[in-house]
């Protein structure tokens, strides 16, 4: 039997049903709800935003089941990530979760072990890169406005000078499979010292894939390393105090730097975690 095409022009997908259209040209059934028209999912009437398809099987729970699982994103359902010990699932293609390089990646930080997702909003472009290869851009002037990294960077540059903020720090030769990002640093004598703004304590990162950021970071610069690894997300604090304890932390690095008291090729010091 001959199959049915949309009827929209250019578009070569199966008409659904009785309807001379595909579900995402308006064939097929729709959705019952009052102004929603969406496609009703598998034997229902409604479309899965409004209850329609199959729900997960957890207890209490109301979303959908996602792909040939039981069971929701949240509680197990759908692909998961491959990295070891990672709950998340894999996003779009790939066959890992946002944080571990899955997903649509921007297109400018692709081949850097540290790339990031791309945002529709900035055309597919993470919004670091976008503002740095459009800075003309409009949106590139609203870009990170109110993040908590800007808020530190902000604190820092208010009270110290020499911090450079979120440029790759790479080897001579632009080997790109050493690139690394660091939030903020200052070289003082032979050590490199970092302030990093963990947003959640980098919670879903993969403490492995940190210990190789080290590594790498280390093949780059080859005297000392002092971190500080800020947890703007810590709980019970207010973030003025942290903020205050933060100046303080980094001021007293800085002192213990110059005075050669820094003795370890690698510290870290973590705040609020």
């Amino acid at each position: 039997m001959l199959r049915r095409q949309c009827v929209e022009v250019e578009c070569g997908k199966r008409a659904q049903s009785s309807t001379d259209r595909c579900k995402a040209h308006g064939g097929g059934i729709r959705c019952v709800e009052l102004d929603c028209d969406k496609s009703a999912v598998g034997k229902t009437d409604r479309c899965i935003k409004h209850g329609g398809g199959i729900r997960c099987a957890e207890s209490g729970c109301t979303k959908s089941a996602v792909g040939t699982t039981s069971r929701c994103v949240e509680h197990g359902g759908g692909r998961r990530c491959v990295v070891s010990n990672c709950k998340k699932s894999a996003r779009s293609k790939s066959d890992r979760c946002r944080a571990h390089g899955g997903g649509l990646r921007c297109p400018h930080c692709i081949s850097w072990p540290d790339s990031r997702s791309g945002s529709e909003k900035y055309d597919g472009y993470c919004a670091t890169c976008f503002k740095q290869v459009f800075p003309c851009d409009e949106r590139s002037k609203v870009v990170y406005a109110h993040t908590k990294e800007m808020r530190v960077r902000n604190e820092i540059n208010k009270h110290f000078e020499g911090f450079i903020h979120d440029v790759p720090l790479y080897t001579g030769n632009c080997d790109c499979t050493h690139r690394r990002r660091i939030d903020h640093r200052k070289l003082i004598g032979a050590t490199l010292l970092c302030i990093e703004t963990d947003e959640f304590a980098h919670s879903g990162y993969n403490p492995k894939d940190e210990e190789i950021r080290y590594d790498d970071l280390y093949m780059i610069h080859s005297g000392k390393w002092v971190f500080i690894r800020f947890n703007p997300d810590g709980k019970g604090v207010d973030m003025e105090d942290k903020m205050a304890t933060l100046v303080n932390k980094i001021q007293e690095q800085i002192e213990r730097i110059e005075a050669d008291m820094n003795k370890d090729l690698l510290e870290i010091i973590k705040l609020y975690y």
